[in-house]
């Protein structure tokens, strides 16, 4: 198993896993142009050539980053997968020098088992809005704000 940076022949699998907790409500979809533009931002979690998670780091200001998009194979689920994930970007925030990283999040319970503590949104700088703008839940998100010291 290994953890690299997405790829653009990751897209589709991405998508599929992404989307298929965003279709039970339990996270928001990402189109496959969008997965495109933004492969940068997205580490994946590999095993004999197929993507068992993903998650994304999105950088916002110079002491602000994001996770989003994080999602593990359900039948790896609850096998410490997803936390490797999420230490993993946060070393990536900790090799770009970025101080804190937020999520916005319907699974809080599992952030804050990754040390992340709840905040209000409104907590978070106007910059974190750009991207909420788009969204469909705008302007009553119903997603729970999380956020860690790196």
């Amino acid at each position: 198993m290994k953890f690299r940076k997405a790829r653009m022949s990751d897209v589709e699998s991405m998508a599929l896993l992404i989307n298929s907790y965003a279709g039970q409500g339990l996270m928001l979809h990402r189109t496959i142009p969008s997965l495109y533009q933004k492969i940068r931002d997205y580490t994946v979690v590999e095993e004999n050539g197929k993507i068992l998670g993903v998650g994304a780091l999105r950088i916002l200001w110079k002491d602000l980053a994001e996770i989003c998009s994080l999602a593990i194979l359900p039948q790896r689920a609850g096998s410490g997968l997803g936390r490797s994930l999420v230490e993993a970007l946060i070393e990536e925030c900790r090799e770009l020098d970025v101080e804190k990283v937020f999520t916005l999040t319907y699974q809080p319970d599992f952030f804050e088992k990754c040390g992340f503590n709840l905040i209000d949104k409104e907590e978070l700088p106007q910059k974190v809005w750009t991207e909420c703008i788009n969204c469909p839940k705008f302007p009553n998100c119903d997603e729970i704000a999380l956020i860690r010291k790196v």
